[in-house]
């Protein structure tokens, strides 16, 4: 084999191996993972349309897609609030959310990332809400109602953030810190209402047992009345005739000895 047609071959060989490696350079096709959108960009131009899950071909070096996470996001945050009464109070809460997947393009154009909604969008707009729906209850209240509460800032927290393409799935673990001196004052006020309530079920209690003693004595005052109306003058005369004759029957017909005094006069009818 001569010497030109060795260049030849070698050029052959190369041509391919340029071609691989131009493809694998300036590779066409790119992969949306499942759970996440991809944001097409021309020339930094955004694509409205965002890219499905799957195998997508681009047009290489002008082209590129940015991969957008679609799947459940948890955001825990923790600011520091006024209730109605002025009360100052630390509330901490775990929100669940996601980006609306047909509003990927548009939130990517104007905001960015997930990460960037997170930090942009939902902390801010969490802070807010928070403090606008405290500010209407007492402190006490946002400990009794605190299922009202955390309803209440979702909603507001929905409304803040749909414009933004955030779609919220739950808001969890709602906790209030308030300052010693308030939570101090609060226990007092529960030992306080444990008390009267320990005091109101004695008085019951007393009330109870008063009300079965004036029973029992007014029984007993019936039954008595009830004995009395029973004695009248007739049974009285009858009773006092059955111990006379009670006290004849055991008479042994000898008269009492009395020693000193005068023998008592007995007249006794002489039997004919």
């Amino acid at each position: 084999m001569n010497t030109s047609n060795i260049k030849w071959l070698g050029k052959l060989i190369a041509i391919p191996v340029v071609l691989i490696i131009a493809l694998v350079l300036i590779n066409p096709m790119r992969i949306v993972d499942a759970g996440t959108r991809g944001v097409l960009t021309t020339f930094g131009k955004v694509d409205p349309v965002p890219l499905e899950e799957g195998i997508h071909f681009v047009m290489p070096l002008i082209s590129r897609v940015h991969i957008i996470d679609v799947r459940l996001q948890k955001s825990q945050g923790r600011g520091e609030a006024a209730s109605r009464d002025l009360q100052r109070v630390q509330i901490s809460a775990v929100l669940n959310w996601r980006l609306n997947t047909s509003q990927v393009a548009d939130v990517f154009q104007k905001i960015g990332n997930e990460e960037a909604v997170a930090v942009r969008v939902i902390e801010p707009a969490a802070q807010e809400a928070t403090k606008a729906i405290a500010a209407q209850y007492t402190a006490e209240e946002l400990v009794t109602k605190r299922i009202e509460v955390s309803q209440r800032i979702r909603s507001s927290l929905e409304e803040r953030l749909k414009r933004h393409g955030v779609e919220i799935d739950s808001l969890a673990a709602v906790n209030y810190d308030f300052s010693d001196v308030f939570d101090r004052a609060i226990e007092a006020k529960v030992e306080a209402e444990q008390k009267k309530l320990t005091a109101e079920r004695d008085l019951e209690r007393i009330k109870v047992e008063a009300a079965q003693a004036l029973a029992k004595a007014q029984g007993e005052a019936e039954a008595l009345k009830a004995k009395r109306l029973e004695v009248t003058p007739e049974l009285l005369r009858l009773k006092q005739l059955e111990n006379e004759a009670d006290a004849i029957s055991k008479w042994d017909g000898r008269l009492p000895q009395v020693t000193g005094g005068a023998t008592p006069f007995v007249q006794l009818n002489a039997q004919q």
